[in-house]
């Protein structure tokens, strides 16, 4: 088995710098300059829009509407549309070193699709691989329960010499998210259904100890902490005009 490097670190009061993070790393594995790594944390309030949200008309209206619920917002660095995090969900980053990144876009979505419906269904979930009609940020990778709710949701993004994999589990109070949706998508005039928001409903450390276990089957875990070189960029990136909403 290959090694991953694993960080647990988590910085829920800033969302954009914990976005940033997710970057900064991702840059510096495309670089060389670190190994694979994979990032779990439990982030704050924040609804994380897609850049085809924030070329949208009612998107100043869409950032107002999640402000109101309580709600953050930044522009997320993978993904199709807009998407919620909160501390009952659990974030994944996972950047890949790969000098033809573009060439295995296919493979690592389903590898990582395949990786938490089987995490999920070692905690008791009737988890599935595909995109539920009328789901939130739709995707064929999504995770669903019984075909009925989505659980996870994963986006992609490559740069050259490697790939950012962003999943998003939903492991409590889908209420939630779906509360601050509602209005943020009507600003955004998205069709979606509201019943199609799912959670795994077990406790968070039990998501996050189902999917490490599962990672633990393909590869050698390092645990490690997010070094100062890492933080030092993110906190370049994170100043940039267009990392908030």
């Amino acid at each position: 088995m290959r090694p991953l490097r694993v960080l647990l670190d988590s910085f829920p009061g800033d969302p954009v710098f914990d976005t940033a993070v997710s970057h900064a790393t991702m840059r510096r594995v495309a670089a060389g300059q670190l190994p694979e790594t994979l990032r779990l944390a439990r982030p704050g309030r924040v609804v994380a829009f897609a850049k085809r949200d924030v070329l949208a008309p009612g998107y100043a209206e869409a950032v107002a509407a999640a402000r109101a619920a309580g709600f953050g917002s930044m522009v997320r660095l993978a993904g199709g549309r807009a998407a919620v995090f909160h501390e009952g969900t659990l974030e994944l980053a996972h950047a890949v070193p790969d000098p033809d990144p573009r060439g295995t876009i296919h493979d690592r979505f389903q590898a990582t699709a395949e990786l938490i419906a089987r995490a999920l269904a070692g905690l008791g979930v009737d988890a599935r691989v595909g995109e539920v009609a009328g789901e939130y940020c739709p995707g064929r990778w999504s995770v669903n329960a019984g075909g009925a709710r989505k659980l996870a949701g994963i986006g992609q993004r490559v740069i050259s010499g490697g790939a950012h994999v962003g999943t998003v589990i939903v492991a409590e109070d889908a209420a939630a998210v779906r509360e601050v949706l509602e209005p943020v998508y009507a600003a955004l005039d998205l069709n979606w259904d509201p019943a199609t928001v799912g959670a795994v409903e077990r406790p968070w450390a039990d998501v996050r100890a189902g999917v490490l276990a599962e990672y633990a089957q393909r590869f050698e875990l390092v645990e490690d902490v997010v070094d100062a070189e890492t933080l030092e960029l993110a906190r370049t990136i994170a100043a940039e005009p267009t990392r908030a909403g």
